[in-house]
């Protein structure tokens, strides 16, 4: 057997993702992971061990690695929907700094390929790179919609009247607006932004953990053009299938070009994100409704879509059946959609199945496998 590697990872001190994958490296018998915080790499160049195998977890959840990556001076307002563009700057120019790092630690090596990292977290790249492959996607604006003028112009143009307004570098379904106009020009916006006026005027959005319903079209435009300038991604509001009242999708984890952990997510919003208070739905009840041969193409869809990113080890994957599962659709890959606490595969959870498939030469595709010792 290989001599064991060192795992480094960089990631948030504290961090229930940080702390769930520490903790399957210890459950795998294999020595402490090397932790490089997001706060040393958001602030400038870092050190990594020779022959190291490097994993990026997600920046998000603490304020000081969020204010060091925007470049700000002050503290940004974690609840607050802007400043994803900002963000986005920081996370590119810090994973070059990595890069970097990496060229320099003789033998250290990327378990994610920061151009595939770069893409996934920019809604319109990952679109264009999917749709680029043939995948399933959903239509999608093609030009850059400027404000609300400019979106309600661009739809009346292709008769589209509903629309997922998407922030390009949002995440969480932060500020995402679900757009429908009706023919007598009525307008309405299910929207997780809270839209909130200044009495001088001003517009400020915050998340909101309810998604929020307006049919003002003052407020939807003063919504929508509060995002503009963070930049927007577009869709087609493509049908989901239902299942036991409730609209869902799925969310796939596919580690080294596999599909192995699996949620559906139901809502009786357009939003299906679990922390919206949105509920899992019986997977064991859904597979059995839908039989196998939907499900076989729903698990292979989402791997064509991960293997749009071949250099990277895990994906997780947003995908959303059509009423009578006759057709998928993808409408994200999420660079670090793999939090799923709870759910296995074979016995793994997320983090150990990542392990897995290093111990066992699944990653990189076609190349040998960076030498990680079986648990």
């Amino acid at each position: 057997m290989s001599r064991e590697r060192p795992l480094v990872v960089v990631g948030i001190p504290g961090n229930r993702r940080l702390d769930l994958f520490l903790a399957a490296a210890r459950a795998s018998g294999l020595a402490p992971p090397s932790v490089v915080p997001w706060r040393e790499l958001a602030a400038g160049p870092v050190r990594l061990p020779d022959d190291g195998l490097v994993r990026v977890d997600s920046p998000g959840g603490d304020v000081e690695t969020e204010r060091l990556l925007r470049g700000w001076s002050r503290a940004p307002d974690p609840y607050r929907a802007e400043g994803t563009a900002d963000h986005h700057a920081g996370f590119r120019a810090a994973l070059d700094r990595l890069s970097e790092a990496v060229a320099a630690a003789p033998g250290a090596r990327l378990l994610q390929d920061p151009r595939d990292l770069v893409d996934m977290c920019d809604k319109r790249l990952c679109h264009a790179r999917l749709a680029r492959a043939g995948i399933p996607v959903a239509p999608a604006l093609p030009g850059p919609v400027t404000g609300y003028a400019s979106l309600r112009a661009a739809m009346a143009d292709r008769g589209w009247t509903r629309v997922f307004v998407k922030p390009a570098h949002g995440s969480s379904a932060s500020g995402v607006v679900a757009l429908a106009v009706a023919s007598d020009s009525r307008v309405r916006a299910v929207t997780t932004a809270d839209l909130v006026r200044g009495g001088d005027g001003s517009v400020r959005l915050f998340n909101s953990l309810r998604p929020r319903t307006y049919t003002s079209e003052p407020d939807i435009a003063a919504v929508v053009d509060a995002l503009a300038p963070e930049g927007l991604h577009v869709e087609r509001w493509v049908p989901k299938a239902g299942f036991d009242g409730r609209v869902l999708d799925l969310r796939v984890v596919v580690v080294a070009g596999r599909a192995t952990h699996v949620v559906a997510r139901t809502s009786s919003s357009p939003m299906t994100n679990l922390h919206l208070g949105n509920a899992r739905g019986d997977l064991d009840a859904l597979r059995g409704s839908v039989g196998p041969r939907a499900w076989a193409e729903a698990t292979a869809t989402a791997e064509a879509a991960a293997a749009c990113f071949p250099d990277t080890l895990h994906a997780g994957v947003d995908l959303m059946p059509s009423p009578g599962w006759r057709r998928f659709t993808v409408c994200e890959v999420n660079a670090f959609g793999d939090l799923l606490p709870g759910v296995l595969h074979e016995g793994r959870d997320t983090y150990a199945e990542q392990l897995h498939a290093l111990a066992t030469g699944r990653f990189p595709t076609g190349a040998p496998a960076p030498p990680v010792p079986s648990p």
